[in-house]
């Protein structure tokens, strides 16, 4: 089962080092984890999609990330409304003769061309993790010679319609 954690941190050495290393002990399996700085001076936020076997261990994770140093504030937003991207970029090899055929891909997936060489295109494009999936897919055969993703960056809705939030925060 997929699992979106929030998580508030102080901007400090080894913060995300103690985090990961929390979720490899327990032996959960981090499958993106994003880290940037939030709206408050001093701290990150940390979005990490982990896979667990069922909700009971969700919420042993939560309340174990709780216990570390330097996190403000830990929330499992999974059952929320939530806006969540990721970006992607992917440089795919090109000629003329398929250069038109690329550049018709790309614009139904709202995707932007940042690079172009003699031999190959670099693209831009962001969405939810399954609209960046298609779009992988239908590239695929022209060839992808690098590609770099950021993973899952979320956080919820401002008008929340499930009840069922799981919020622990230490004080």
């Amino acid at each position: 089962m997929k699992r979106i954690i929030s998580l508030t941190v102080m901007n400090r050495p080894g913060v995300l080092n103690r985090i990961t290393n929390l979720f490899s002990k327990r032996n959960y399996n981090i499958e993106s984890i994003s880290v940037g700085l939030s709206e408050h001076e001093g701290m990150s936020r940390i979005t990490c999609v982990i896979h667990v076997e069922n909700e009971k261990l969700s919420e042993q994770i939560t309340k174990q990330l709780n216990k570390q140093i330097d996190i403000i504030k830990v929330t499992d937003i999974t059952d929320q409304a939530i806006v969540a991207r990721e970006l992607a970029l992917i440089k795919v090899q090109s000629n003329p003769q398929t250069r038109n055929e690329i550049y018709s891909l790309i614009e139904p997936f709202r995707a932007s061309v940042i690079d172009v060489s003699k031999d190959s295109i670099v693209i831009q494009i962001t969405g939810e993790f399954e609209k960046i999936e298609a779009f992988v897919e239908l590239i695929k055969p022209y060839g992808i010679k690098e590609m770099a993703r950021t993973g899952t960056t979320a956080f919820p809705r401002g008008t929340q319609r499930h009840v069922n939030q799981k919020t622990f925060s230490i004080v």
